[in-house]
């Protein structure tokens, strides 16, 4: 029930405030939105971070401001993670300092979800995509964690295949095609190609062939 889940939003009982922002990570009502903003600096972690899942299902532009200022101060790395997850489904370019912010330097559960959020730009201005791709491009290959190198690879892809072809295109092409023969784990290598192939780049395709014929992928 919808109602009762908003009025235990501000239960007295921790518990209950964390189901009912539980709920709203489920569903889409958006009356529970300010409060849900209000429980981002509750107390218990658990709270916090039931309430950065339920932001992330009920997407608003008045959460993108408390939701950036909670990521710079919560001790909590499972906190940090739901929020960068809400962050990543807001498509609002002030997402993308942060979000940059905690690829290059969070915890790997936040970078991992921080380098999927960052191909929401490809749904934002031409100036939003390009700022997005050098961190990525350096995530892709300095993070030491294969599936947050994987994740910046399946951004990359997506931006790309939104790009015109130009200098910027043609760098983030670059690196995927460095990662694909010089990353040393295959599933990495894998997300590579499979980025390349998503965007259809003639060079990359031709590359992608070659190394198939030698037997290297």
């Amino acid at each position: 029930d919808p109602e009762q889940m908003l009025s235990l939003l501000s239960s007295p009982d921790s518990a209950q405030r964390m189901i009912a922002a539980r709920v709203f990570s489920q569903i889409q009502d958006e009356r529970a939105i300010p409060l849900l903003i209000n429980l981002l600096t509750d107390v218990c972690p658990l709270v916090r971070v039931s309430a950065a899942y339920g932001l992330g299902r009920n997407p608003s532009s008045q959460a993108v401001e408390p939701l950036i200022e909670q990521y710079h101060k919560d001790w909590n790395g499972y906190v940090r993670k739901g929020l960068i997850w809400a962050l990543g489904n807001c498509r609002d370019r002030r997402t993308l300092i942060p979000l940059t912010k905690a690829l290059r330097g969070d915890i790997p559960a936040v970078r991992l979800w921080a380098a999927s959020s960052l191909a929401q730009m490809a749904k934002l201005e031409y100036e939003d995509m390009i700022a997005a791709i050098p961190p990525l491009i350096e995530g892709l290959r300095q993070d030491s964690i294969p599936a947050v190198r994987s994740n910046c690879a399946w951004s990359l892809g997506q931006l790309c295949r939104e790009l015109p072809s130009n200098v910027v295109y043609a760098t983030a092409i670059d690196a995927l095609l460095e990662t694909l023969v010089e990353d040393q784990d295959m599933g990495v290598t894998e997300d590579a190609k499979s980025a390349l192939l998503r965007v259809g780049d003639p060079r990359g395709l031709q590359m992608i062939e070659e190394l198939e014929l030698e037997g290297l992928v």
